[in-house]
């Protein structure tokens, strides 16, 4: 995935009080990390990030500007937002090695799939603020969908800064912490049935003549406009479907042959696996 431009800029920060630590600066952390400085939402100064690897620490701390090692602990005391960036398995471990580092007044933001709040209260040994976040892939370019849920110590100005924070690369709701595997089974796997969907609209412009190049650009050009219809416009996607489907025309064969293939049905049974999935790894 390409990486993201960053570009110094001379105006100050948004949020200048804020210290951050992206544990895990991976993909994700990675990401919103860029996105941070793109949008002026931290100055490098007060963002520190770890990764696994010396090696990567140091190329990553000059191409980004800021503090990078592969000390969680010594980022962790530097700040006051913690970003818990690592893979699911690894996090109770991780909060468990910063612990020196926690006090009641740090906010902990989880974007570990599966992983409750509940379970790294515990694991901090304490009553913290953690806010569960389920980003996507599509936030590398601001277009992204995250969606939000508060454990049982977060306050409502801890829940504004998180919101603002995912805000930086797309939109952001709040949902109930029940809701949240739901989450990992429609928006954070989604772009990959999307990719597929366009992958075979593109295929199918090469069945009826198209070159690849074009039919690849119209496919996914026509998928980014009506997305932009629904979100824009606040219709209903079927009233926005029947305003292309006039009567006896193109569109409704085409349509005809998607509900005889079931595509309607495997697409909803795909959330709902990718959702039991998600539960069954919450679960152990």
């Amino acid at each position: 995935m390409a990486e993201i431009a960053v570009e110094a800029t001379e105006t100050p920060a948004q949020l200048p009080h804020v210290k951050v630590a992206i544990l895990g600066a991976g993909k994700m952390g990675g990401i919103l990390l860029q996105a941070f400085l793109k949008q002026n939402l931290f100055a490098p100064a007060q963002i520190h990030a770890t990764v696994a690897h010396p090696e990567r620490a140091i190329a990553l701390s000059t191409q980004w500007g800021v503090d990078v090692s592969t000390d969680n602990l010594a980022a962790a005391s530097q700040a006051d937002l913690i970003l818990l960036g690592v893979k699911p398995f690894q996090v109770p471990e991780l909060v468990e090695s910063i612990r020196p580092a926690l006090t009641r007044h740090k906010t902990l933001v989880s974007f570990a799939a599966s992983v409750k709040t509940r379970a790294i209260e515990e694991a901090a040994g304490m009553d913290i603020a953690v806010i569960r976040a389920m980003p996507n892939t599509p936030s590398a370019l601001g277009a992204g969908a995250a969606a939000l849920c508060r454990g049982r110590f977060v306050s409502e100005e801890q829940m504004e800064l998180a919101h603002r924070i995912f805000e930086t690369v797309g939109r952001t709701v709040v949902v109930d912490e029940k809701h949240m595997d739901a989450v990992t089974g429609l928006s954070a796997s989604g772009p990959a049935y999307i990719y597929i969907i366009i992958e075979a609209l593109a295929e199918a412009g090469v069945k009826v003549g198209l070159p690849r190049d074009t039919a690849t650009q119209l496919a996914a050009q026509t998928v980014f406009g009506s997305a932009k219809m629904v979100l824009e416009t606040g219709y209903h996607p079927a009233l926005l479907k029947d305003a292309v489907t006039t009567p006896a025309g193109c569109t409704i064969d085409g349509i005809l042959e998607l509900e005889e293939g079931g595509l309607r049905v495997t697409l909803i049974k795909a959330v709902m696996r990718a959702t039991q999935r998600a539960r069954e790894l919450a679960a152990g």
